[in-house]
């Protein structure tokens, strides 16, 4: 009998095939970066194992499960934050007391946060501001250090960080109409497609016409369309994944709420979404927040039309992937 994507089964096969596969990838990008052996073999494992624990919360059985055990759900995210880090930092002769402690009370900050705090706006507005002042902080690449300098490792803390926001906000929080996973239906895809093509009227003209961007001389060769692959289930599965889920699938739907207009939730959810993008590439980078705004639009109009934060996941990996792969 072939098992539902929610359950128990699905989960056990999708995490062999992630080591599997995963571990192929891996090793073949350890030595395109030149990473020696000593390193990756280190590495690797704290990377899958935290990717094992990253896809956990968009299978329902494994909700259910943590759910019905919420008494073991501060303990078994305190462990599961920290076990990755002691994998790699014992193993590369780097291990730091105050490292792991930051691995130990962030986490728990977040698991404890509506446990001890009323379900609020003000609860909310303030644990979304928590969650990406870590995350833009750099936290993570302090503790989780490469001593061959590149590439950087602390995607294993970052991974962490957005998972247990994630279990917080759905198994504490028990925020609804989120629709959270990593596989678009095939209408998420249509939702997220189409906005993304309507979102390229607007933004391109926007971006190149303030200097933003400048077109890149690009050859459809096998090379550029494996990065194009890549790059969006990379942008899929991490960078849309969490930013869809806390800026829409969250925060639009508690200004959505508060203000009792569509509207008004997508256009101040896309002005703090622009914000968000200010410090990146050097404060304040108005361009990039500007650009940011725009597409942050799209993004709330494809989760609004397909009530689904995989939709405008696919709008947002869309719209990064052109960004990285036609623009410079």
């Amino acid at each position: 009998m072939r098992p539902s994507s929610g359950s128990l089964a699905a989960y056990g096969l999708t995490v062999l095939f992630l080591w599997v596969a995963g571990s192929a990838v891996a090793i073949w990008y350890a030595g395109q970066q030149k990473m020696p052996q000593s390193v990756w073999m280190f590495v690797l494992p704290a990377l899958l194992l935290e990717s094992s624990f990253y896809i956990a919360p968009a299978f329902g059985a494994i909700r259910e499960k943590l759910s019905s055990l919420r008494s073991w759900l501060l303990p078994v995210g305190l462990v599961c934050a920290a076990v990755p880090y002691l994998i790699v930092s014992i193993g590369l002769g780097n291990f730091s007391f105050i490292g792991l402690l930051t691995l130990v009370v962030l986490p728990g900050i977040v698991l404890l946060w509506y446990r001890i705090l009323p379900h609020t706006m003000a609860t909310d507005l303030v644990f979304l501001v928590l969650m990406a002042t870590v995350f833009l902080s750099g936290t993570f690449a302090s503790i989780y250090m490469n001593p061959a300098g590149k590439p950087s490792i602390d995607i294993i803390g970052r991974m962490m960080w957005i998972r247990t926001g994630v279990l917080a906000v759905l198994l504490i929080r028990g925020v609804q109409n989120v629709n959270y996973g990593f596989f678009p239906s095939a209408s998420d895809w249509l939702t997220g497609t189409r906005f993304f093509l309507y979102s390229v009227l607007l933004i391109a003209p926007v971006a190149l016409g303030i200097g933003f961007v400048q077109l890149r001389d690009v050859s459809f060769s096998s090379r550029t369309l494996i990065t194009a692959a890549g790059t969006f289930i990379g942008m899929l599965w991490v960078v849309a994944l969490s930013e869809e889920f806390f800026f829409r699938g969250m925060l639009q739907q508690i200004l959505q709420g508060a203000t009792g207009s569509l509207a008004a939730g997508i256009g101040m959810t896309s002005l703090l979404f622009g914000a968000a993008h200010l410090p990146m590439r050097g404060f304040p980078n108005w361009k990039f927040a500007l650009c940011a705004t725009l597409a942050g639009v799209f993004y709330g109009l494809s989760y609004a039309r397909g009530k689904s934060i995989r939709a405008s996941m696919v709008t947002h990996a869309l719209v990064n992937t052109a960004w990285r792969v036609f623009f410079t």
